[in-house]
């Protein structure tokens, strides 16, 4: 089992210079503390995402530890130019000696990519095209790709990344057919939601991988990405959730709310924290109760990999510490887990 941090860097309610230092050193510590990667969500236009900019932030993390792995979950890449995207993928692969993590998707919010001038409807296959002109620069001297929204002609790939031929990839979803792809490639899956419908995740993944006739050994990272609370009691850390969640959760939905339609994830993230505990989607409680309900779930999900949210809301720095402290020492260090970062040379395929 594998632990990560997992970050939508929402408002915090401090000056947002000092949010991101106060976020640096918390990533810090994570290094420190043996976590294995930091995961940045992308979102724009709402104080759900105040790194709207995930390269920016994270080249700066990159120089801010020494063995965390980082990386985007994920880029939204149709409001990308691709060509600029893989570019900026591969600075940050080797300003980190390779350590970068590479998540590359659609996008969860048709709103966000309306306000960059694009048309949701056609999110989905621009991104197909912006993914097989990256996957050309990863694996080619020059880059030729006609299509229905873009047209790069003899474009010559001059820098690569560190890691060949290219980092981890990182695929989110929350379909089990959309599993049978990332097997195929090799793509590490996170998913989120109910843990039962994660075990259909990881178990169409399993089951790909092993018709292909592949190692279990060598079976990437299945993950799930999920709140977590940790102080000395119960009651402290549900109570420190509780105050959290709510201006996280009211950032979610923000842009949903503005227009005036339905949030379509409250099934996956409820109003209140309470609720989400209930669900099963977050976790908080003192280190045992913690580990005990932890142990359970990624268990019963079939799963190899936790991306912990440990900081979101108006969380304070010390709260967030504290959380991620308790949690390294009395859950991951009592699972034995190893955190070192596996190599592997993954394949693309032009679509999903």
């Amino acid at each position: 089992m594998k632990y990560a941090i997992f970050d939508h860097m929402d408002g915090a309610g401090t000056p947002l210079h000092q949010q991101y230092e106060d976020r640096l050193r918390f990533i810090e510590l994570c290094d420190r503390l043996g976590y294995y990667c930091y995961h940045l969500a992308e979102h724009h236009g709402t104080p759900l995402g105040f790194a709207p900019s995930p390269s920016v932030f994270l080249a700066s993390a990159i120089q801010r530890t020494k063995r965390l792995r980082v990386g985007p979950l994920l880029f939204v890449l149709p409001i990308y130019h691709p060509i600029r995207a893989y570019e900026e993928i591969c600075m940050l692969d080797q300003l980190s000696g390779g350590r970068l993590e590479l998540g590359l998707g659609r996008g969860s919010m048709p709103y966000e990519i309306a306000m960059y001038g694009d048309d949701p409807a056609t999110a989905q296959t621009r991104y197909l095209e912006n993914f097989e002109i990256i996957r050309q620069a990863f694996t080619q001297d020059e880059v030729n790709f006609a299509g229905k929204h873009i047209t790069i002609e003899r474009f010559p790939v001059r820098i690569h990344p560190f890691q060949r031929p290219h980092p981890p990839m990182w695929y989110a979803t929350t379909k089990p057919d959309s599993a049978n792809w990332a097997a195929q490639n090799g793509a590490n899956v996170m998913t989120l939601g109910s843990i039962d419908n994660a075990r259909a995740v990881s178990d169409r993944y399993r089951q790909e991988w092993a018709r292909l006739g592949r190692d279990p050994a060598a079976l990437p990272n299945i993950g799930i990405t999920r709140h977590v609370v940790i102080a000395d009691t119960d009651a402290e850390a549900v109570a420190v959730g509780r105050r959290a969640y709510k201006p996280w959760r009211a950032g979610m939905e923000m842009l949903w709310q503005e227009a005036g339609t339905p949030f379509p994830i409250s099934h996956v993230y409820p109003e209140s924290f309470d609720e989400l505990l209930k669900l099963g989607n977050g976790f908080a409680g003192s280190p045992s109760t913690v580990r005990d309900m932890l142990t359970a779930q990624m268990a019963r999900g079939g799963l190899n990999y936790l991306a912990c949210q440990l900081y979101f809301g108006d969380m304070t720095p010390d709260e967030a510490s504290r959380s991620a402290s308790l949690f390294a020492e009395h859950v991951a260090g009592a699972d034995g887990a190893s955190s070192a970062p596996q190599s592997r040379n993954l394949e693309l395929a032009s679509s999903h």
